[in-house]
């Protein structure tokens, strides 16, 4: 009996031992798993802070291609409006020069009216016939009616109905 009692307290023994073991294990497993996932975590929260640096510095960087974009933009919009400025300008002039112009070919064509006006019909009748139509047209429109029906009546029949044509056509526009 006392071997069985010994047997018995081996045995209760190793079994708390094998118990034990096994506790030890699992409680260092899990220690080692607790090891690694705070060496996970510490891993993640540099990558977390390395991410938020990089956020920053995008942002930054994106503030300041906005700041520049902004600043050209600017730049743009004050060409552009010296540029309409300009354009203004230089259709004020066009529409000055050719008032002057129109103002110049007037007072031209009225010299040449008056000299017109100043010859005899048979003259002028024989100067008008050899140029253009056109100016021809231009000369006579701006003539007195009864200088031009002189004039028309020394011309050669048909010159003369070509042009009081193409007056009556410059006339209705």
């Amino acid at each position: 009996m006392r071997y069985l009692l010994l047997a018995l307290l081996i045995t209760i023994n190793l079994f708390a031992i094998e118990k034990n073991d096994k506790l030890f294990e699992c409680t260092k497993i899990f220690e080692d798993r607790k090891n690694e996932l705070l060496v996970e975590l510490e891993r993640i929260d540099e990558q977390k802070q390395a991410l938020d640096a990089l956020k920053i510095a995008t942002e930054d960087l994106l503030k300041k291609k906005e700041n520049d974009l902004n600043i050209r933009e600017a730049k743009i919009d004050e060409k552009y409006d010296d540029v309409n400025k300009k354009e203004a300008s230089i259709k004020s002039m066009l529409e000055e020069n050719k008032k002057v112009l129109e103002t110049i070919q007037n007072t031209k064509m009225d010299k040449v009216s008056q000299t017109y006006a100043k010859m005899k019909p048979g003259a002028a009748a024989g100067v008008i016939s050899q140029i253009d139509d056109d100016t021809a047209v231009k000369i006579l429109s701006s003539l007195k009616p009864a200088v031009v029906g002189k004039i028309l009546a020394k011309m050669d029949p048909l010159k003369a109905s070509k042009l009081t044509t193409l007056m009556t056509k410059i006339e209705e526009e």
